[in-house]
């Protein structure tokens, strides 16, 4: 049922609202931010602000447009709250010692008045389009995998002055900005898992051995390294041709678990690369067990310790990367990260914050287990599940709403230029 009203909402919703309200210096806001997280978690088709007002009895598109772009409050003040919620409870604490995946995402955008929108590569449709590209971190701790911090990359073209405009930043720049964020909370991970978007940066690399963490990051096929191709002789080579030399018995069979589970071969290697001082290690993962044979080859880098790092080990971390292209597609297709009408900055970054808001409050829920108490009569292992579940329990106390106020329904209806009778 897409109609719903903001008086119909479940009790949990508006007890787990009541933890932000004090951001809010406004009523009005605090109204707001309800209306506009429960159009997010709703039924609508699309999650922009027109339709998601125009499904909502009470809620109006000027008042929501005014708290996005105009009404005075921090939208990372809001996330900063978020996190400190997730940390207050025993089952969703954040513990040290868990995975950071540093990734980004883009959706099309047409025009050229959106802030941040350019011709670059969007990841979702798997070539160069006029889009939007986000920078985010994200937690995986093998129970839970949660949206930490989120910064929006204006390409040089949206930006007055290109390149050497001041607010143009590389993303890299923008990942180590969001890393060292989480280390001010005290976050501290076990490991940081990059594309080799990221990996491909030595200079993102030595940020983050600065910074005492461990990674395992992508590299591109074309990467020089210095390797021991025969014994006590060591040689600068491409990885794709180093991976080409290799012995087909220094390739491992490992089994990953993923949403399809998949046979991969491996091999590490201990290599030295320009601007890093020692070695490092170099997994060549391929969907065949020899190099000819293979028409998937992925190269894997990493500082942690070789005594560590073994194939399975190095694979099998790396493949928690998923988890963040899981929540983007959730994110895109249930909650409306990418339908917006807003074009500034803050107005982005505030819509952003808000997706994150409602899909915390959709695990949290879940890892508590309210939903399951009330609204399911089997376990809710999944986002799509416990949103269902929430959404059953909107529907419900909808129709009951509905039963004692037919009236204001009919002329709701009416407002809209239809007749319910």
């Amino acid at each position: 049922m897409k109609e719903t009203t903001p008086a119909a909402m479940p009790p949990c919703f508006d007890r787990w609202c009541k933890r932000f309200d004090d951001i809010f210096s406004h009523q009005a806001q605090k109204r707001e931010f309800r209306n506009y997280i429960g159009g997010l978690l709703g039924e609508s088709e699309r999650k922009n602000l027109s339709q998601m007002a125009s499904n909502a009895v009470g809620v109006t598109y000027h008042r929501l447009h005014h708290f996005l772009t105009e009404a005075p409050w921090d939208a990372q003040q809001v996330n900063e709250r978020r996190l400190l919620v997730m940390n207050q409870c025993s089952q969703t604490r954040i513990n040290r010692g868990f995975t950071l995946i540093v990734d980004d995402s883009g959706h099309r955008k047409s025009g050229n008045f959106t802030a941040g929108v350019g011709r670059q590569y969007i990841g979702e449709i798997g070539k160069t389009e006029n889009g939007i590209v986000v920078v985010t971190t994200h937690l995986y701790d093998g129970k839970k995998s949660l949206p930490l911090d989120i910064e929006l990359y204006q390409h040089a073209s949206s930006l007055t002055e290109g390149k050497k405009d001041i607010e143009f930043k590389k993303k890299p720049e923008l990942a180590l900005t969001l890393v060292e964020r989480s280390l001010e909370r005290g976050y501290r991970p076990g490991i940081v898992l990059i594309d080799a978007g990221y990996g491909n940066n030595t200079t993102f690399l030595l940020e983050l051995e600065k910074r005492k963490l461990k990674y395992i990051g992508g590299v591109a096929k074309n990467r020089k390294v210095i390797a021991e191709i025969e014994a006590n002789e060591r040689e600068e080579i491409r990885l794709d041709k180093l991976a080409e030399s290799l012995p087909v018995g220094n390739f491992a069979p490992i089994q990953l678990n993923l949403d399809k589970p998949k046979t991969v071969w491996v091999a590490t290697v201990e290599v030295e690369l320009s601007q890093l001082e020692g070695t490092r290690t170099i997994a060549i993962v391929m969907n065949a067990s020899t190099f000819d044979q293979a028409s998937d080859i992925d190269y894997l880098i990493t500082n942690v310790d070789s005594s560590v790092a073994t194939t399975e080990w190095i694979v099998t971390t790396y493949a928690q990367r998923n988890w963040v292209e899981v929540f983007y597609r959730e994110a895109k297709g249930w909650l409306g990260l990418k339908e917006y009408q807003v074009r500034d900055y803050r107005s982005l970054i505030r819509h952003f914050i808000l997706v994150f808001c409602a899909y915390t409050f959709i695990l949290w829920h879940t890892k508590t287990g309210g939903l399951r108490r009330r609204w399911a009569s089997k376990s809710l292992n999944t986002f799509v599940e416990a949103l269902e579940a929430f959404r059953t329990a909107m529907s419900f106390r909808f129709v009951e709403w509905l039963n004692h106020n037919r009236d204001v329904f009919v002329a709701y209806k009416a407002a809209l230029g239809f007749i319910w009778a």
